[in-house]
């Protein structure tokens, strides 16, 4: 890799204004706990603050200069980022995949990484499509499945990736997958145990995998949320033609495309 020195002052700009960011940040947050403490200021506490106050008015630029800042460098740090899990899931795919669950062609060229969460309707209806590709071109799609619950809008995410992670201990994942999404309007444990003896699961393991699950998921949650995946669906692809985010209705053109 080249390091020109218009990268250094680049970097080193770039630097500067991240800490003259933390600067600012720091002196707003003394001026809050100030502003809001219950207990009578000093007078010199006072005078500090008044300072302080004054540099803001003075250099309110400085704000708006230091968040850009801030949100360059974090826009940077995405960046690299995708960039990483892209080049990996090129040339390091078990790095990837990790402990996930996959399914399809080992062997395929193609590789489709899926974020949902089992209580998303938009995921129910990707599941029916991404069953009718891995079913139609079964030589050309391995699909690997990570949890992207969204816990704050939908109460039973969590605890179906539980449950489809418990399942998964006894090599079930996608049996349970499918009957998760198939009764997504069911969700609930009456639901998950109910799965799980359909699929003659050892019932005493599954519920105590279900007290283990959480690392695992966690660990999901927290490469999506290093990718900047906000939503689910979430797929990225690496083909042949294509490497990248991808849209539903675009994987079967890149699969007929992919040798």
């Amino acid at each position: 890799m080249s390091f020109s020195m218009g990268t250094f002052f680049d970097s080193f700009s770039l630097l500067v204004q991240y800490v003259r960011t933390w600067v600012v940040i720091s002196l707003l947050c003394l001026v809050i706990t100030w502003s809001s403490s219950a207990q009578a200021a000093s007078p010199i506490d006072s005078q500090l603050e008044q300072q302080v106050l004054q540099i803001i008015r003075e250099h309110p630029e400085a704000i708006i200069e230091s968040v850009q800042a801030y949100q360059q460098l974090q826009q940077q740090k995405l960046k690299q980022a995708q960039q990483g899990f892209l080049q990996d899931l090129k040339t390091n795919l078990q790095t990837v995949i990790g402990e996930s669950p996959t399914t399809g062609s080992t062997k395929s060229k193609t590789v489709l990484v899926e974020f949902s969460d089992f209580q998303c309707p938009y995921c129910a209806e990707a599941h029916k499509t991404l069953n009718e590709l891995l079913a139609k071109y079964p030589d050309k799609l391995r699909l690997v499945y990570k949890n992207l619950p969204l816990a704050s809008i939908h109460a039973e995410a969590l605890p179906s990736a539980t449950a489809a992670w418990a399942a998964y201990q006894q090599g079930k994942f996608w049996e349970y997958y499918d009957a998760l999404f198939t009764n997504q309007k069911q969700l609930g444990e009456a639901l998950y145990l109910d799965i799980a003896t359909k699929l003659n699961l050892d019932l005493g393991k599954f519920k105590r995998d279900l007290t283990l699950a959480t690392p695992a998921i966690t660990k999901d949650i927290q490469l999506a949320q290093k990718l900047g995946v906000a939503g689910t669906p979430f797929f990225v692809i690496n083909s042949p033609t294509f490497s990248g985010v991808v849209q539903l209705p675009d994987i079967e053109k890149i699969l007929t495309g992919a040798k």
